[in-house]
């Protein structure tokens, strides 16, 4: 009982951090013209209350890893712009590297970063504030705060979730999912959630979905079983993790993760491959297969996303694709018929993976393109995002795998993986080079 209430009062009081930290950067002030406060509500078309424009204006939504690495590149690239970066959570917590916090590898702390010492170290301005639809015709970004005026805009809204692809429509068995059972990949409350789940569980079967589609990060629901087959392992819970994959077989990095669920985690994991989800009961807590009914005493569901649905409200969604995403030129990310819009991120329609480093990366090069295009310059040629990924396997000692690939493009719109480099073997040294990966990336965006 001791131990139970121990983790409790941990995880308590990292919820408490957190919210500490969301309280505070809710109430900062603008300092220097370089952050704004989210002011009352202004409807209509009155303008928001920002610094006159010192240049192109380079608007950036969203502030995930994209949307971040976008608004320090564009300035970079051209140090006449000035680049507004909107985005509607008062504070950066990070989805890569949230699954080793499960199995307190990390601290929170190392989550959890500031939009202002971003801005303030990369000379750009940070608008706390929610992006409600876009004006192309008129070049502005509605928010409810009023709208920003752009030269060129950088959409990276990142995903939301497609519940109807697992077969729940109805809008309280949806909210009883997202709410009881949070996906968890979406930064913020659904992974304190889910690390609230972890502490006290008590035991039976905790069900993780792999969705179908190219769903954001491809090993981490993978990963993350492994975290809580660890934690049930340590703590002597008699419980299982139930991995429900929507594929034939682990998406990536295979034998790396089936020597893990064998060897270290074999009275701990069950996984079940080509199950395809038709219908959840959050209240009964059974998952409908096409064949088979899982029971569970717990879970995180991750439905198939989507792209963010801000997508169709600027009218840049292509909506015949099965995930909604952008509609734009895939070498130059502008959206088709509009080189002042560009997408970047989780949002964007080609297959490339949907991780930190491959968003950053690609990131970098739609900078390039955005600069240049307000330059009047020679657009650089296309060049591939970079996709370097390592997943925790084992906590103690903390011992991952890896793989680095690029990729390679048909010259017909399509792409495939190119130069991959797979290292399945679990080591303390990749589990080490994980680590000093996370800090070389928030080094840079913030």
């Amino acid at each position: 009982m001791s131990s139970t209430l121990t983790r409790r009062d941990l995880f308590k009081a990292s919820g408490a951090t957190v919210a500490g930290a969301s309280l505070a950067a809710l109430g900062m002030e603008a300092a220097g013209g370089r952050a704004v406060q989210a002011a009352p509500a202004v409807m209509g078309d009155a303008q928001a209350s920002l610094p006159k424009a010192k240049g192109p204006r380079a608007v950036v939504v969203g502030g995930g890893w994209s949307g971040l690495t976008v608004a320090k590149y564009l300035k970079k690239e051209n140090p006449k712009f000035d680049v507004v970066l909107i985005e509607s959570r008062p504070n950066f917590m990070s989805c890569p590297l949230s699954n080793i916090w499960l199995a307190d590898l990390v601290t929170l702390e190392f989550l959890s970063h500031s939009y202002l010492d971003a801005a303030k170290d990369n000379h750009y301005v940070f608008f706390n504030a929610t992006v409600l639809s876009v004006d192309r015709t008129a070049r502005k970004v509605m928010t409810e705060q009023g709208y920003v005026s752009y030269d060129y805009l950088v959409l990276a809204p990142g995903i939301d979730y497609n519940y109807a692809a697992i077969g729940v429509t109805d809008p309280e068995a949806r909210l009883a999912l997202q709410t009881d059972y949070p996906a968890g990949f979406k930064p913020g409350s659904e992974h304190l959630s889910i690390k609230r789940k972890v502490a006290e569980f008590e035991g039976g079967v905790f069900v993780q979905t792999v969705p179908e589609g190219n769903y954001r990060c491809l090993p981490a629901p993978y990963e993350r079983s492994c975290m809580i087959a660890s934690a049930f392992k340590k703590n002597k819970i008699k419980g299982k993790v139930l991995i429900l994959d929507a594929h034939p077989d682990i998406t990536i990095k295979a034998n790396g993760f089936h020597a893990a669920f064998n060897e270290l985690y074999k009275d701990y994991i069950e996984y079940r491959p080509s199950v395809k989800i038709v219908g959840v009961d959050p209240w009964k807590r059974v998952i409908k297969g096409e064949f088979d009914e899982f029971k569970f005493d717990d879970a995180a569901i991750y439905p198939r996303i989507r792209a963010a649905a801000l997508l169709e409200n600027a009218g840049v969604a292509d909506l015949k694709g099965p995930q909604m995403e952008a509609n734009i030129d895939v070498l130059k990310y502008n959206v088709v018929g509009d080189e002042r819009v560009y997408v970047s991120g989780d949002a964007r329609p080609m297959g490339f993976s949907k991780s930190g480093n491959t968003a950053r990366s690609e990131a970098q090069y739609v900078a390039k393109i955005v600069a240049a295009h307000s330059e009047g310059k020679t657009l650089p040629p296309w060049t591939s995002p970079h996709t370097l990924c390592y997943s925790v396997v084992q906590a103690e000692p903390m011992e991952a795998i890896s793989v680095d690939a690029g990729y390679s493009y048909d010259g017909k719109g399509g792409f495939a993986f190119a130069n991959v480099k797979m290292n399945e073997e679990r080591s303390e040294a990749q589990g080490k080079l994980n680590l000093e990966w996370a800090r070389g990336h928030y080094r840079d965006m913030f």
